[in-house]
């Protein structure tokens, strides 16, 4: 008996010392806080649902700076990563030739894969894209945009050309479009880009293709780069003629007050002549450019008018304009 309670004794000390050493405590670290991305109160939307045309796509923000917004449709392999790049060096280097476009510094850049084959722009003076500085580029491929060279910079481009001749100086319209047509201003305002850029690669691969077209206005056979905005170009000053021409326009040609958003800006309230065109041109460049006209164009306008007499018109209701 004495032998068990001895027994007993010890099992008992022993569960009592087990008992009171404390257990070791495991140290579990808090998870970190969740954290939802915000955007700063001045971010353009992450996403935008276009309403113009047939777009009728929901565009994703890619990427934004402050020069550029890229938005790409669902179909646009989001690793294309160059429009954040150059849509952004050629925007600045625009702005920095012709002037700010509206009060946002940013240039809208939307892309489409297998649809909206094409492209067209929006400015901040129309509220079909929002009052935004748009370029909207398709294509029908849904491999589309993928090596950023040749036609993928080239329509890119093409439509930053629009927004400077539809909303130079604050003034909307284009007087010359219906004389130059969609694509004829573009062919010099890309080459001088590409110039700007330092991408001398582009602007010979440009220069070659461009020296080749020939259009059926105002006369078949047309080069309008080769034998008019080339020689403008190259011999009175290049960007700065090219600028010269929108701010004599801004300044003389006939325009009417415009509210945008509860601001001021003015439009156009016609189209130019041809007369009228080669005087501005002449004006822009200080020189007479009626010989070099004569030469690209031929003595008619595409109406078959002849553009002399407007020219001595022009001359006489734009007396400002002197060369």
């Amino acid at each position: 008996m004495k032998n068990i309670l001895s027994l007993s004794a010890i099992v008992l000390f022993a569960v009592l010392a087990c008992n009171s050493k404390k257990a070791p405590v495991e140290t579990v670290k808090p998870a970190p806080p969740f954290i939802e991305s915000v955007d700063p109160p001045d971010a353009p939307p992450k996403t935008w649902k276009e309403h113009w045309f047939e777009h009728v796509q929901l565009l994703n923000r890619v990427y934004y700076d402050t020069s550029v917004v890229v938005y790409y449709d669902g179909d646009v392999k989001p690793t294309i990563a160059w429009p954040k790049t150059y849509m952004a060096e050629a925007w600045n280097y625009t702005k920095k030739t012709y002037g700010k476009f509206g009060d946002d510094s940013r240039l809208f850049v939307i892309y489409h894969a297998g649809k909206y084959s094409g492209g067209h722009p929006g400015t901040y003076l129309d509220a079909g894209h929002d009052y935004r500085n748009v370029t909207d580029c398709g294509a029908s491929s849904f491999d589309a945009w993928t090596t950023g060279i040749d036609n993928d910079i080239d329509l890119s481009t093409h439509e930053i050309g629009h927004i400077v001749e539809g909303a130079s100086k604050g003034v909307k319209e284009s007087p010359a479009f219906d004389i130059w047509h969609d694509s004829k201003w573009m062919e010099i305002y890309q080459y001088d880009v590409y110039l700007g850029l330092n991408r001398t690669a582009d602007a010979q691969r440009w220069y070659n293709k461009m020296m080749a077209v020939t259009d059926s206005y105002p006369k078949a056979g047309t080069q309008w780069f080769r034998n008019w905005f080339l020689p403008i170009y190259d011999n009175y000053g290049k960007a700065k003629v090219l600028n010269g021409f929108f701010t004599l326009l801004s300044q003389q040609f006939p325009k009417q007050q415009l509210i945008v958003q509860g601001k001021s800006y003015q439009q156009y309230i016609r189209k130019m002549n041809f007369g009228e065109f080669i005087h501005f041109w002449s004006g822009a460049a200080k020189a007479d450019l009626a010989p070099l006209a004569l030469t690209a164009f031929g003595p008619k306008d595409e109406k078959g008018a002849d553009w002399s007499p407007m020219l001595a018109k022009a001359k006489t209701d734009f007396p400002a304009i002197t060369y």
